[in-house]
């Protein structure tokens, strides 16, 4: 009988393929990198196949490898939450707990709410992951979710928050160099601030009635939080959540009747966690304070 694959192979394993090599992982779990090489090779002897093909490049991962991912991330994140699960009994207000959001909402939402929670309940630990990729609850990736599309899942406890709505904006320092268009004709004549790679979001936008390509941005980028700075810095017009544009008085809103993208807003957990009482403690505050963020997106 062959034996069982130990934990801490696995883990070597997942460090190496997100992290690309040997060098990089062995940082990243604070292992020297023979260790984790020698974790390397007791998985492949304990697995009887090969994983990495040892090359000048470094490691490249085989098809074996890349099969055998998914079942490491899982393993991975079930660890996480036994940590998570163990770190606080049920009823206590302390231990920790997972929060993913969008790159956005975690970037420029989620600290502010979470600043005033950690003064309610200064004893639970938050951790934060910022994501335009959901992560997926069901295998407790993470406790609890800030989502843009209503989860289908009936283990899960889905709060309708509302929504948030997106506008066109402009620095005001750059609107008195170049001109305030007032129609969407004139916006064109305008620096514009877009992705590079069209994604679900921006189809979307197309099928709303906003014909947007590439070609028509002059800075092409597909990160959220880097084309909200570059609003700020007065590069040209973007598209930006009203609620955070309202917190800059140099955004001034744009052609307001013409653009306006409207986003549900969930709030989501396990259903298996509503009676942990750090969890549902978050839960409920998020839910108060995503409410009167949606308030001002409106």
């Amino acid at each position: 009988m062959r034996p069982e694959p130990k934990w801490e192979t696995y883990r070597s394993f997942l460090a190496v393929m997100t992290e690309g090599s040997l060098s990089a992982a062995a940082r990243k779990l604070d292992l020297t990198q023979p260790t984790l090489g020698r974790h390397i090779d007791e998985l492949e002897e304990t697995l009887g196949q090969s994983l990495f093909t040892r090359s000048q490049a470094g490691l490249i991962p085989t098809q074996a490898a890349r099969e055998l991912l998914p079942h490491a991330q899982a393993m991975a994140s079930a660890a996480d939450a036994l940590i998570r699960t163990a770190s606080g009994t049920e009823q206590e207000e302390r231990g920790t707990v997972r929060v993913t959001a969008s790159v956005f909402v975690g970037g420029e939402v989620m600290p502010e709410l979470l600043t005033r929670f950690r003064e309610m309940h200064p004893a639970i630990a938050v951790e934060l992951i910022l994501s335009d990729v959901s992560q997926d609850l069901l295998r407790r990736e993470a406790d609890i979710a800030v989502r843009m599309v209503q989860p289908k899942q009936e283990a899960l406890i889905a709060k309708k928050i509302g929504t948030t709505s997106l506008g066109l904006y402009g620095r005001r320092d750059y609107l008195e160099r170049y001109g305030t268009p007032q129609t969407l004709e004139e916006v064109a004549d305008h620096a514009l601030i877009g992705f590079d790679k069209e994604t679900a979001f921006e189809r979307g936008l197309k099928e709303s009635g906003l014909p947007l390509t590439r070609e028509m941005f002059t800075l092409r980028v597909d990160n959220d939080l880097a084309r909200m700075n570059a609003l700020r810095a007065g590069y040209g017009l973007g598209m930006c959540q009203i609620g955070v544009a309202r917190r800059d008085p140099d955004l001034v809103h744009l052609v307001p009747k013409e653009i306006k993208i409207e986003l549900p807003l969930w709030l989501v957990m396990h259903k298996d966690l509503k009676d942990t009482r750090r969890v549902r403690l978050l839960f409920d505050h998020l839910v108060e304070e995503l409410k009167a963020f949606a308030v001002t997106s409106r």
